[in-house]
């Protein structure tokens, strides 16, 4: 069974991120509709892989525009 492509974060500039625009993780993750356990991982590095919605949604809840790339590690990849 295939699996949907994944984006690889980075954590550090996902907290960079938050915490330059004066947010908690609890606002955030809710704005994204994600836990704030999931983004605590995130942040953490404890997870470094996101579907595509899911990290649309924290891009959008962190005010970044939707060429902005700073929240990646690289590009989406295809897992297999």
């Amino acid at each position: 069974m295939e699996r949907p492509p994944t984006y690889q974060v980075n954590g550090a500039v996902i907290r960079s991120v938050r915490m330059q625009a004066g947010r908690g993780t609890n606002e955030v993750a809710q704005a994204a509709g994600i836990s704030q356990r999931y983004l605590n991982h995130l942040e953490n590095g404890y997870r470094k892989q996101m579907r595509p919605a899911p990290y649309v949604r924290l891009r959008t809840a962190l005010g970044l525009e939707p060429d902005d790339e700073r929240l990646l590690d690289e590009a989406p990849n295809e897992r297999r």
